[in-house]
């Protein structure tokens, strides 16, 4: 690389994972250009996040300074059983927050002309030590480094490792968000200020509050979110469940508004039959729920020349693990500090870069498959340690 120049990243995907790749090398000193597919401004449909310490040290190693809070706390973490009775109660704070917040204040971060909406990433060419990035548009760019951080459906991986998708783990989440002032006073009652839990049969049901869509943390301002893991089976099943109400079939999963009124309603006729009534009132309460299948995804290596696989787009963890935008984050800041460390040889930066993150991305993975596997397989309660 020629080290009179500033080097360049070319970054695929423009959500959580490259958001917090563009703003960890800027930091030191990089180039950055995003690059994502959709035309339209990314929302909010991945819904709450668990406030994890890497993604705190993303922002302090980036220099993001938010305004306000970044989430929202909670202290105890209770179990209801059916009857709507706290079996368990225990203190265990923490803060939760959203994709919109995380997501707002990195995209503020950055230079609005560093990040390219509705460009198809569609294949690379690699010359020496420089990345070639075609798009569908005609539009080609170069650089030092391209990052797929186009999550599990990711172009670039399917480049480098063309056949290696995501499995289905055999369940999906149900999810849902709900204005704080929306929900009925007793149901409130229970559950504020808590991270609450329901363990049933082949299902997990749990809730905890994120800031508003408009990022407030304003007590009524905020919004009860909620997930509720439920058993579905592959093939035929699975496939109507993610056929939205048009007709047309989805990859791995539904955005709000989309899901068929017959599905919406099969699910408020099982929340009535096995959730809490607390639960079931969260349930009613939602104006478009929305679905996503789990998935589990493991990559065998993480570099391929001067392009790397970053976030989802390498490792698809369990979301009762917490830890895929917490993983996402610790990749991008172990990417800059060992470019930063390494200085002009990039290649060693990202040998090193890949041994340390290939062990941690297969751990956690593996951790999260054996976590949600006994979840659905009726393991007893206090399994779940954290959701996201």
């Amino acid at each position: 690389m020629n080290t009179t120049k500033t080097p360049r990243a070319i970054i695929i995907g423009g959500s959580l994972g490259g958001l917090f790749a563009a703003t960890s090398l800027r930091a030191i000193g990089w180039d950055v250009d995003v690059f994502e597919r959709s035309p339209h401004e990314l929302d909010s449909r991945g819904g709450g996040v668990v406030l994890q310490p890497d993604v705190l040290a993303a922002f302090r190693f980036a220099g993001i300074v938010h305004s306000s809070a970044l989430g929202v706390q909670s202290g105890d973490r209770i179990y209801l059983n059916r009857d709507d009775r706290v079996i368990q109660r225990q203190f265990m704070p923490q803060t939760q927050t959203s994709w919109n917040m995380l997501y707002g204040a990195m995209k503020r971060a950055l230079p609005a002309e560093m990040v390219h909406a509705g460009e198809e990433f569609t294949r690379f060419e690699q010359e020496g030590d420089r990345i070639h990035a075609h798009f569908a548009s005609g539009r080609v760019e170069t650089g030092d480094l391209l990052i797929g951080a186009d999550g599990a459906r990711s172009s670039v991986r399917k480049q480098v490792m063309p056949g290696h998708d995501p499995s289905y783990a055999g369940y999906v989440a149900w999810r849902g968000l709900v204005p704080e002032s929306r929900l009925p006073a007793d149901a409130a009652a229970v559950l504020g200020g808590t991270f609450a839990f329901q363990q049933g049969l082949g299902h997990l049901m749990l809730e905890y509050m994120v800031p508003g869509e408009d990022e407030s943390t304003t007590k009524g301002e905020r919004r009860w979110n909620w997930v509720w893991y439920r058993k579905v089976g592959a093939g035929a099943n699975l496939s109507d469940l993610l056929t939205d109400r048009d007709g047309v079939r989805h990859a791995f999963s539904l955005p709000p508004g989309a899901p068929k009124d017959s599905d919406i309603a099969e699910m408020h006729q099982a929340s009535r039959d096995f959730l809490a009534p607390t639960f079931q009132r969260l349930v009613e309460a939602t104006d478009e729920p929305f679905v996503q299948a789990i998935l589990d995804l493991q990559v065998p290596q993480m570099v391929y020349g001067r392009v790397i696989l970053l976030g989802d787009s390498a490792f698809v963890p369990r979301p009762h693990t917490a830890g895929s935008t917490a993983k996402a984050a610790a990749n991008a800041v172990a990417l800059a500090q060992a470019l930063r460390a390494d200085g002009a040889d990039v290649d060693k930066s990202l040998a090193h870069w890949q041994a340390g993150q290939l062990r941690q991305g297969i751990g956690m993975t593996t951790w999260g498959m054996s976590i949600g596997d006994r979840i659905m397989n009726i393991h007893p309660i206090g399994a779940p340690s954290e959701e996201e």
